[in-house]
């Protein structure tokens, strides 16, 4: 037996599920590259959060359209603002987005999944369902613009609307996980002492969906971010700032007249940082996926 049998099989050995998740994780060298353009993704939208780069994104100048220099690293627009400055802050942008509607979309999944299989069969399912259904079959773009309008140009809304559809995809998910698991002896164990239901669902059950939720979380957050762009794109999205989405939107005059450059550089930080985090999110996946930890 080789030197990596041996570590599989004691690793397999009296090791929990997230222990097994960390050593498979740490053995897949494109999710760690993955996790690693993240996290440096994350570190400049703390140094934009805490006021060290980024702050000059809406300055203008009377350097009109110029190409990449020392003094403006990807060069400036029409309005001669620093396109650097702007596509930095726009990663800000991009993580608020993505963390918020992720969180807050993820929770409102976990909570409504968990009652929706733990009462699967009676009313409460059914309603659940039911809300899960009429949201799926609305055009998620078309609901934006609802959301947006009934909420007066609220800066709020995009999320709001990204929150209210994109819970229904981890609520079906741990909906099933949770039918599976409340026929299980520590459950049968917590009704026999008399144990309340909602402790039993929350206190019991859904803990041991967290690989799941940590799983959902990570899809949502691209799916956030990838969905803002588009918003902002057609005009939906953030009004007060700067975004990728606008940057593009911005773009599309500055390609007719010959600049690429804003183009270029929103659609790369965007491209980059959404196909590292797919890289990370696959490798979660396949790191917490019970049938290959347990």
């Amino acid at each position: 037996m080789n030197t990596k049998s041996i570590e599989i099989s004691t690793m397999e050995k009296g090791h929990s599920v997230w222990d097994k998740a960390w050593y498979k994780f740490k053995n897949d060298g494109m999710g760690k590259l993955g996790a690693l353009i993240v996290l440096v993704y994350f570190i400049i939208a703390l140094a934009v959060w805490f006021g060290f780069v980024g702050g000059n994104w809406s300055d203008t100048s009377d350097a009109l359209s110029e190409g990449p220099s020392m003094k403006h690293w990807f060069g400036t627009n029409q309005i001669g603002q620093d396109i650097f400055a702007r596509v930095i802050f726009s990663t800000k942008v991009a993580f608020e987005v993505g963390l918020v509607v992720a969180i807050f979309s993820t929770l409102l999944g976990s909570v409504l999944g968990s009652l929706s299989g733990y009462y699967s069969g009676t009313w409460v399912d059914s309603v659940i369902l039911w809300l899960m259904g009429v949201l799926d079959s609305i055009p998620f773009y078309l609901f934006v613009a609802a959301v947006a309008y009934a909420l007066k140009e609220n800066p709020f809304a995009m999320h709001i609307a990204m929150i209210s559809t994109f819970w229904t995809g981890t609520a079906r998910v741990i909906r099933g996980e949770v039918i599976k698991l409340k026929g299980q002896e520590f459950v049968e164990a917590a009704r026999s002492i008399g144990v309340v239901e909602s402790r039993i669902i929350f206190k019991h059950i859904t803990p041991n969906t967290s690989h799941i939720l940590l799983v959902q979380a990570t899809i949502v957050f691209v799916a956030a971010i990838k969905s803002e762009v588009i918003l902002s794109f057609l005009g939906m999205g953030v009004k007060d700032g700067v975004s990728w989405g606008l940057m593009i939107s911005e773009s599309t005059l500055d390609i007719q007249a010959g600049y690429f450059n804003n183009f270029i550089a929103s659609s790369m930080f965007m491209f980059v940082l959404v196909i590292a985090f797919n890289m990370f999110s696959d490798s979660m996946q396949d790191a917490l996926d019970p049938k290959k930890v347990s």
